[in-house]
């Protein structure tokens, strides 16, 4: 797999782009808070050249890919944990 990744620039770049703003967007803005209009161009082209660092590592073999990959996966855990608890206290609290 780290070998395709590192033939297929362009869909590395991409997953890793895509991956860093849904991390960006789901650990680091919670509450969903607007940036006024120039921080946020700030903050979206440097997560950009930030990819492309990152592009570069993970053509040089690192895992990023599978690290971001797995972070998610955590992320998705933890808000399914969310969830069933929210839901849990729910019912408890209805009996």
């Amino acid at each position: 797999m780290q070998a395709w990744f590192s033939e297929n620039p362009l869909v590395s770049y991409l997953l890793i782009l895509g991956m860093t703003f849904f991390i960006f967007q789901n650990v680091f803005r919670p509450q969903q808070v607007k940036l006024p209009l120039l921080k946020a161009i700030f903050m979206y082209l440097t997560m950009i050249v930030g990819s492309a660092i990152l592009l570069v590592l993970q053509i040089d073999k690192l895992p990023i890919i599978q690290c971001m990959a797995i972070a998610i996966v955590m992320m998705v855990m933890l808000r399914a944990r969310q969830i069933y608890d929210k839901w849990k206290n729910k019912s408890t609290t209805a009996d």
